[in-house]
């Protein structure tokens, strides 16, 4: 029973932090934020998607969830990133499709995780305005990675992707000009692109909220 109310106590401070750090003045990022000097096409359209941020406090410390994409994938092969993916005719709005892409990809339940609001949008280097939904998850699940596309489901402790010191700036050669991008690495996992640019702006929003566990 004092299990059941330190984790449900560690809960409540979690998210009141992270809701006050998503009311946070500041605008959405881009895969460009580091590249000004990017040309983007006049006109382009942008497609809606949702990635769900899923934070599982089922072990008592917070940790947040990622996928590592299949090496076989056409795009992004062996990549880290977020369960998510492009808003479906079917799904009402950007929430609900990060959470039916969670169930699909990983094998969440749709009803398990709280959500408790969203960062600012992404814009990618694929053409999608990305809406990034923050998640709290109290109780385990068993993970089912989604054959063919993903290879692999861990976590890593929220605390590390949440310290702006992480974080690094790396370049690399892409269409014939230099392309520099965060990263946040922990251990084997490369974790850059899109998903650290998010983390990052998520990390920023959470400097000033110190504390991710109970204090007490």
């Amino acid at each position: 029973m004092r299990t059941s109310r330190l984790v449900s106590k560690a809960a409540r401070y979690l998210t009141d932090r992270i809701t006050a750090a998503l009311k946070h003045q500041g605008g959405g990022s881009s895969d460009f934020d580091l590249n000004p000097g990017t040309e983007l096409p006049e006109g382009r359209k942008l497609r809606p998607a949702g990635v769900l941020v899923p934070i599982t406090i089922a072990s008592g410390t917070p940790r947040l969830i990622l996928t590592k994409r299949s090496s076989a994938l056409k795009h992004h092969p062996g990549q880290i990133a977020f369960p998510g993916g492009k808003v479906d005719a079917g799904d009402a709005d950007t929430c609900a499709a990060a959470l039916r892409e969670a169930w699909e990809e990983i094998g969440l339940p749709q009803d398990l995780p709280q959500i408790i609001g969203c960062l600012p949008e992404h814009e990618t280097v694929t053409g999608f305005l990305v809406t990034p939904v923050v998640a709290l998850i109290r109780q385990d699940f068993t993970t089912r990675p989604e054959a063919g596309e993903v290879a692999e489901v861990f976590s890593v402790p929220l605390a590390h992707v949440l310290k702006p010191e992480n974080y690094i700036i790396e370049s690399r050669r892409w269409r014939g000009s230099r392309r520099r991008y965060y990263t946040v690495p922990y251990g084997p996992y490369y974790i850059w692109g899109a998903t650290a640019r998010m983390l990052r702006g998520f990390a920023a929003r959470m400097e000033n909220e110190c504390g991710l566990t109970s204090p007490g």
